[in-house]
This record gives C-alpha cells, sequence and structure tokens, in this order.
C-alpha cells in the first residue's frame, strides 16, 4: 500500500471521527438548551424526553470510541496524528459528562414542579445555559479549525459563568434564610446551577485539548477559578 494511499485512508478515519464528535456535540448542546427550556416551564413530559435521549449520545461516544481504536490498529498513527486521536477520545468522554449533567438537570424538574417558584434565579440560569452552549460550539470550531487562539479565548469565558454561578448561590441562600418553605426549592435549583458552573469546566477542559492538538503543549498557566463556594446537598 502506497504511502498516499495510507495518508488518505488515515485522512478520512479523521474526518469520520470528526463528523461523530459534531453530531454529538449538536445532541449535548440541544440537551443542555431543552433541560433549561423544561427547567423554566416545569414541563415533566421534555425532561423525561431529554433523559430518554441521552443514550444517544452513550451510543455515539461508544461509536466514536470504537472509530478510534480501529484507525489506531490499522493505522498506527503517530506524533501528531497519535495526539489528535487522543484527543478525541477525551473529547467525546467529556460530551458524554456533560450530556449526564443535562439529564440530571432534567431530573430536578419533577421536583421543582411541585415546588413554590423561585422565578428570580430562572434567568441566570438561562444565561448561564446559553453561555455554556455557545462556549461549547465554538470550542468545537477551534477544534476543527486548529485555533489555539481562539480556544485560549474560550478558557477565559468560564470566569463569567463561574461569576453567575456564584451570584445565584447567594441569591439561593438568602430565599432559604428568609423563609424556610423555600428551602426545598433551593437547593434542586442551587443543584441545576453547580451542574451548569460543571459543564463550564468540562468545555474549558475541552479547549485545553484542543490547545495541546494544535499546539503540542498544554496551556502553561494554571486557570482561575472564580467558584469559591461550598456546595449545598449532594450532586448526582
Amino acid at each position: 500500500m502506497s504511502e498516499q494511499h495510507i495518508v488518505s485512508a488515515y485522512d478520512r478515519d479523521l474526518e469520520t471521527i470528526q463528523a461523530l464528535i459534531f453530531k454529538m456535540s449538536g445532541l449535548v448542546e440541544d440537551a443542555i438548551g431543552r433541560s433549561i427550556e423544561a427547567l423554566s416551564t416545569r414541563d415533566v413530559e421534555l425532561a423525561e424526553q431529554i433523559r430518554a435521549a441521552d443514550k444517544q449520545i452513550d451510543a455515539l461516544e461508544e461509536k466514536i470510541n470504537d472509530e478510534a481504536a480501529r484507525t489506531i490498529a490499522l493505522r498506527a498513527p503517530v506524533s501528531k496524528d497519535l495526539r489528535i486521536i487522543l484527543s478525541v477520545l477525551r473529547i467525546s468522554s467529556s460530551l458524554e459528562r456533560i450530556g449526564d449533567y443535562a439529564k440530571n438537570i432534567a431530573k430536578r424538574v419533577t421536583v421543582l414542579a411541585e415546588q413554590r417558584a423561585i422565578t428570580e434565579s430562572d434567568a441566570t440560569l438561562r444565561r448561564m445555559a446559553r453561555e455554556v452552549e455557545r462556549m461549547l460550539k465554538d470550542t468545537l470550531d477551534a477544534f476543527v479549525q486548529r485555533d489555539a487562539t481562539l480556544a485560549q479565548e474560550i478558557i477565559g469565558r468560564d470566569t463569567e459563568i463561574d461569576q453567575m454561578y456564584n451570584a445565584l448561590f447567594r441569591e439561593f441562600f438568602t430565599h432559604m434564610l428568609e423563609d424556610p418553605r423555600n428551602i426545598t426549592a433551593c437547593m434542586h435549583l442551587h443543584f441545576v446551577a453547580k451542574n451548569l458552573e460543571r459543564m463550564g469546566d468540562i468545555v474549558t477542559n475541552i479547549a485545553e485539548q484542543v490547545i495541546y492538538v494544535t499546539t503540542g503543549n498544554r496551556p502553561e498557566e494554571p486557570r482561575t477559578k472564580e467558584d469559591e463556594t461550598p456546595f449545598i446537598g449532594k450532586v448526582d
């Protein structure tokens, strides 16, 4: 087999894997948006649809893993090519985790539908979700374009997610102190906010993978975290 043929075959394999990554990312972005929509409207039926759709995300992760393993076995990539494949595996794992967080948000809808409304928080939660979705889309664009500068900029945007989370934490704490009847709803809403904050962290991890793929180096400076609050309750 000629070297040119091997390179072409590897390129086709990589295009297939990247197409799967984009499909998986689209499903994850949809899950984030729909989970917050279900939360805002307390739509239990939509929440159940989101939980069921998570199986598609899990199935895509398995398919990406299989395709990556096949490519490594058949093409024996080295150096930058191997770095790309390994990063794809990490990215698919990160996307699966974000999908799980969206599913976990959907789980809270049934409980919150029966609780007192804390309506002031909904707008901030929607803003957090929209920013996570934008960060995720931009990060996948940076991966395809091998744009380390864009990836670095995305890492900095996680600070805004942390700041919104901190503001919500203080808001929930105030509501619980003012009226004990708000405690259950605030604990579940805090769970939602914490899951969105963690989604932002995972997206920055993907952005760091983009920098690694593009430059061969990890980001030198440690990422600054603005989230210094304790956690109320348990994250699934």
